[in-house]
């Protein structure tokens, strides 16, 4: 699957920094039921990896990780079943080893020098990232000029409130959403609804 398709199956992809607070086998469920089926998981916890391995074997799920660093973290996360990665910024040795191995990959860029080093290496799908820090939607707007056929996924900072402005823009395919899965959250119905409402942007 690629990852142009991965992005425009969903409005939003939930970010999820698990911490073993909730079962990721419901959460999975949980999401697909209510209409986000792609789901990134972070590797910033322990359980991170068995966690994907977990939630790629729900019927319907898109599992990928996120906060892929290296090489060695793709060869991980693929193994345990990640179908995409993600990367908060782009490095030329994990660009190449996600085209070697043909995984959905998007590298996280916050300036003009970024996207052009993507588009040397056959990219045009990027995380805005960190959206809200790296100077919001005129930001975006600005850098998405200069480069026609490139879209993002922007994530960091956006809100619930705020993500129907950013899906708005016709360069925006989809947003990262961490509010989907606030921290300390264990209750999936609140989850689910959370969800519901973003599936519908």
């Amino acid at each position: 699957m690629s990852i142009d398709t991965i992005m425009k199956t969903a409005p939003v992809i939930p970010v999820l920094v698990l911490d073993g607070g909730v079962d990721p086998v419901a959460l999975a469920e949980t999401l697909v039921e209510a209409g986000l089926p792609v789901i990134e998981v972070t590797l910033r916890t322990d359980n991170a990896l068995a966690d994907i391995k977990a939630m790629a074997g729900v019927s319907g799920a898109i599992v990928g990780a996120g906060t892929v660093l290296n090489p060695d973290h793709l060869k991980a996360a693929t193994d345990h079943g990640a179908e995409f990665i993600v990367s908060p910024g782009l490095t030329e040795p994990l660009a190449r080893a996600a085209i070697d191995d043909g995984v959905a990959f998007l590298p996280g860029i916050a300036n003009a020098g970024d996207i052009m080093r993507g588009l040397d290496l056959g990219l045009e799908r990027f995380k805005f990232f960190p959206a809200k820090a790296a100077g919001g939607l005129p930001a975006l707007k600005s850098l998405a000029g200069p480069f026609g056929n490139v879209r993002f996924c922007p994530t960091g900072g956006i809100k619930e409130s705020t993500a129907p402005d950013w899906l708005a823009d016709e360069a925006v395919l989809c947003v990262g959403g961490s509010w989907i899965l606030p921290k300390g959250e264990s209750d999936l119905g609140a989850i689910g609804q959370r969800a519901k409402a973003a599936a519908a942007l």
